[in-house]
């Protein structure tokens, strides 16, 4: 591809090393709550949404619970483990170089209060002109939605984007969206 006119960046595994924390705050949640949840799996389902994930897992284990409700749970089990949560350095280095130079987004399956205090945490917040979360979409990861929207918020063809991302579901959905896809995977170790 060509030097791409707008570029959009995955949060969780790509510019912030959260996810081994994010396993942790799942851990406590499905302990508590009785769910089977192998930490493959998790890393699996890297960029879908608590609430999906959670909705699944009780269709599966046939159990009855509200799903948004004990989203929220692990939401609040994960914002005390937030002020560990270290950059990506070379992925954070990318969006620093292009910074004000062309457009760039954030598309996350997370959710906006808790991706813009990692971006905060981190203090890159400023680098972006958009920040796009699972509320803001109908359709999740690997649908190519978020990036699009992503895309729309910073007024570049999708086909002249460049995403970024840590995951198979996440790669799937910005090839979907048109997009010129780099897995950051080959850049670091996002679990032990």
């Amino acid at each position: 591809m060509i030097e791409p006119k707008g570029l959009v960046f995955d949060c969780d595994g790509t510019l912030a090393n959260t996810m081994p924390l994010h396993w942790r705050a799942w851990s406590m949640i499905t302990q508590r709550h009785n769910l089977h949840f192998p930490e493959d799996r998790f890393y699996s389902l890297g960029g879908v949404p608590s609430r999906d994930i959670l909705k699944m897992l009780a269709e599966e284990q046939g159990r009855s619970f509200d799903h948004i409700a004990v989203a929220h749970e692990k939401e609040e089990a994960y914002l005390p483990l937030m002020a560990q949560v270290e950059p990506i350095h070379a992925v954070v280095e990318i969006a620093r170089a292009h910074h004000g130079k062309i457009p760039m987004a954030v598309a996350s399956g997370g959710t906006q209060k808790i991706i813009c205090q990692v971006l905060e945490h981190l203090k890159i917040r400023h680098l972006f002109d958009a920040v796009v979360t699972s509320e803001m979409v109908t359709n999740q990861k690997p649908a190519p939605d978020i990036f699009l929207e992503a895309a729309r918020r910073i007024g570049v063809d999708p086909k002249f984007c460049r995403g970024y991302e840590d995951t198979d579901l996440g790669m799937t959905a910005i090839r979907a969206a048109g997009m010129d896809a780099v897995d950051v995977r080959q850049w670091h170790r996002t679990h032990p």
